[in-house]
């Protein structure tokens, strides 16, 4: 959800500072190129919240005696 709000605000800022890119045509183009960038930076760019330690045991590794 984050990724589209960003490519709606970088849309805007776009028609407001490109003035050769305020077509329609261009703006129908830069909006989906914009939130197809988003897509994917949120889906593939992003990792989840937490890293595991490289250091980390497995359940199975981790035995008690």
């Amino acid at each position: 959800m984050a990724a589209m709000a960003g490519a709606t605000s970088a849309r805007a800022w776009l028609r407001l500072n490109v003035p050769w890119l305020a077509t329609p045509r261009r703006m129908r183009a830069a909006t989906a190129g914009l939130l197809v960038a988003g897509t994917l930076v949120a889906s593939v760019g992003l990792q989840g919240s937490t890293a595991t330690p490289a250091h980390a045991q497995s359940p199975a590794q981790h035995v008690t005696r």
